[in-house]
């Protein structure tokens, strides 16, 4: 049996036992979940900060791809708080294009180190 080739990708420095991103089969980037960390730092800020640090580390993470987040099909988004729907809706509805990604929102009601949001997505390379 082939084994499936797995390439990882460069981003944020993780603060688990995960790689930032994972290119699979030459094809999909599974992105892992992303927070509002700053040089491996988290500073506590209002949701709409804490997602555009997000998606500007996911940003990061696509482009040592060699792709943006046109190619992203696919994101989960994890809410400590599912009141803050609105206004991470607003941020995220920023960096996304028509069509935009097939999402799935959950409160999750807490999320490590305190953090207010992560999101993870699935990209189709060219």
């Amino acid at each position: 049996m082939a084994r499936m080739t797995r390439t990882p990708v460069q981003g944020t420095t993780p603060v688990g036992a995960y790689s930032p991103g994972i290119i699979a089969e030459g094809r999909f980037l599974y992105v892992s979940g992303q927070g509002p960390m700053i040089d491996g730092r988290y500073d506590p800020a209002t949701i709409e900060e804490e997602t555009r640090i997000t998606l500007e580390n996911i940003g990061r993470i696509l482009a040592s791809a060699g792709a943006g987040y046109d190619d992203v099909v696919r994101c989960g988004v994890f809410l400590a708080d599912i009141g803050d729907f609105d206004a991470m809706n607003g941020v995220y509805g920023t960096f996304f294009n028509e069509p935009r990604p097939a999402r799935t929102t959950v409160q999750v009601g807490a999320l490590p180190g305190g953090i207010k949001v992560e999101i993870d997505c699935v990209v189709l390379l060219a």
